[in-house]
């Protein structure tokens, strides 16, 4: 059999409409006891994820539990991401068993959902595999969540990957959104937001670009 090779995208990756984005429990109370990622780093993926989807005009679902009476404020990142956002609260552990984010979800329509959040042993195991029994394609975010150990994360990574979730990165999610330097109508977009919260990646683009004048497409910034 001879297979020909084409110049287009695998069906299994994101692009910025055919997916929604679920950012789930990013609050104060949960991020105390996350001991899986450092708290620095946690903010920055989730800014970068944050900001990645709202650049691109990713479909996002903001959902807290408990805001008010104990878990607290979603992540400041998130909120400056998406100023005036609704953001659905919640009492159910499970994001899945809650009535409203599930209206929120059919009205959007999409059947391919990348998730993030915290805890991922609970508030994304719950929702991830609820939404595969129910036909949906489940990707996560795995290092914009966190857990109360690295053995409770990998485990929950572990188990949901079984199941059939696709696991990627924060600035892979970004990347993947992007995919060719040559769309110039969200460059400075993209690479604004790496510079930004893209650690050493991020570094990387300023240096090239201050004393090279360099940008990804290959070619110098001023071409």
């Amino acid at each position: 059999m001879t297979i020909t090779a084409t110049a287009t995208p695998g069906k299994l990756l994101v692009s910025p409409k055919d997916h929604a984005l679920i950012m789930i429990d990013h609050q104060s109370q949960m991020a105390f006891a996350t001991h899986s990622i450092d708290a620095t780093t946690l903010r920055t993926n989730t800014a970068l994820v944050a900001h990645a989807a709202a650049g691109f005009g990713v479909s996002t679902i903001l959902t807290t539990v408990a805001e008010k009476s104990f878990s607290g404020p979603i992540f400041s990142e998130i909120t400056e991401a998406f100023p005036g956002a609704e953001v659905t609260d919640r009492t159910s552990m499970n994001t899945w068993e809650d009535a409203n984010v599930i209206k929120r979800v059919n009205g959007l329509g999409k059947t391919r959902l990348v998730f993030c959040g915290l805890w991922t042993s609970v508030c994304i195991v719950g929702p991830t595999l609820s939404a595969l029994d129910q036909g949906f394609e489940v990707y996560v975010i795995a290092d914009a969540c966190g857990d109360v150990s690295v053995e409770a994360h990998q485990r929950a990574m572990d188990r949901m990957v079984q199941a059939g979730v696709r696991p990627m990165t924060s600035l892979q999610y970004m990347l993947e959104l992007q995919r060719d330097w040559a769309r110039t109508e969200t460059y400075e977009m993209t690479t604004g937001i790496a510079k930004k919260y893209g650690g050493a990646y991020g570094l990387g683009i300023i240096y090239a670009k201050t004393m090279f004048g360099a940008s990804e497409g290959g070619h110098s910034a001023a071409a």
